[in-house]
């Protein structure tokens, strides 16, 4: 096991660097001009010449990746184009909330969508069955940003004046207010990894509200959450659903489970200890792919509910020719997803001590 975790982990690096090629070639093969991008109707030939050189746009694509790939190694991702600011500040404060946000997703998909696809499974062939699945349809077929906006519609406006209103967006309700913990340490100097970590645990709202013990913005925090997660994580909980359903019957129809209920063992345990630790390897598969998903960063929900995160930052990125920010939550990204796919192999041998990774 620790052999495989090791053998994972030196490959990050030949990934990472072809992932930063393909991330180089995709984006400037991008038609358009960073310099009119930028500069709009000011740019003329000399400033965008200027432009160009001050950016080390001029060299070859090689050189400039070169370049790049030492800045990285020095753990620097270099300074946005359009807003002069280091890229790692913009990632330690625009990561946290898609964090935030893909837990609070993944926590409601998880729970509901197994829950749904157990109860299916063992009510197969019933009005129950059928119900259930009707759920996991509508839930696939549902646009987010639809759902995103009739959530805030039904928990916002018609539910008002009740106790299941929501905040409808942004992070904090208006009056709640929390001391990020680099104005609170005194550490708005600090430089390099120190400066970093504790900047982005300032802009992870729920991380600061526990470390400072301000719980009021905690569960202020958290109510806003709830609407832009369930309407993130509703696909994702229909596919489990539907995943756990299918993963259950066919492991339900098994020798094992009909000996398991010939010996006498009740049928809870023989679900809960045996068929459900069989069943969820396709699940967890499932739930890897989506935690990828999820932390690219869901434009469209952040956009509904006003949420500063990755997808909204990227998209401005990109149609901005924003090469350095668009490079550099792209690594970011890629690292924490081939670490969650890491997770997601080693709980195969605990989830079915059969399958040997080495």
């Amino acid at each position: 096991m620790l052999q495989f975790i090791i053998r994972r982990l030196l490959l990050l690096l030949p990934v990472m660097i072809g992932i930063v090629l393909v991330t180089f070639i995709i984006v400037r093969a991008i038609p358009g001009d960073p310099c009119k991008a930028m500069l709009g109707e000011r740019a003329t030939e000399v400033k965008c010449d200027a432009f160009r050189e001050r950016y080390g746009l001029n060299d070859n694509v090689f050189v400039q990746f070169g370049r790049y790939l030492v800045s990285m190694a020095q753990g620097e991702f270099g300074n946005s184009i359009r807003f002069t600011r280091p890229v790692t500040d913009m990632i330690a404060e625009r990561l946290p909330m898609t964090i935030e946000l893909t837990i609070g997703a993944m926590l409601f998909s998880t729970v509901v969508g197994i829950l749904l696809g157990v109860i299916s499974a063992l009510k197969r062939n019933t009005i129950i069955d059928t119900v259930t699945m009707m759920i996991a349809n509508v839930g696939v077929s549902m646009p987010v940003f639809w759902l995103g906006l009739m959530l805030a519609y039904v928990f916002a406006l018609l539910l008002r004046d009740t106790p299941f209103f929501l905040e409808p967006s942004a992070r904090l309700s208006s009056g709640v207010t929390l001391t990020p913990l680099i104005k609170l340490w005194g550490m708005e100097e600090a430089e390099g990894l120190k400066k970093f970590s504790v900047y982005f645990l300032s802009n992870s709202l729920l991380w600061n509200s526990v470390i400072t013990g301000n719980w009021e913005p905690f569960i202020n925090g958290l109510k806003h959450l709830i609407l832009p997660s369930v309407a993130v994580g509703t696909i994702p909980m229909a596919i489990t659903a539907r995943m756990t359903r299918s993963s259950l019957l066919e492991v339900l129809g098994l020798d094992y489970i009909r000996t398991a209920r010939a010996k006498g063992l009740p049928y809870g345990r023989v679900i809960t200890k045996h068929a459900m630790s069989n069943a969820m390897i396709p699940i967890v598969t499932i739930l890897g792919i989506e935690v990828g998903s999820l932390l690219s960063g869901a434009v469209l929900t952040e956009t509904v509910f006003a949420l500063p995160g990755v997808g909204t930052a990227l998209v401005t990125a990109i149609l901005g020719r924003d090469y350095p920010v668009v490079q550099g939550f792209t690594v970011v990204i890629a690292i924490i997803f081939i670490l969650v796919n890491l997770i997601v192999d080693v709980s195969y041998a605990y989830l079915d001590p059969r399958i040997r990774l080495e």
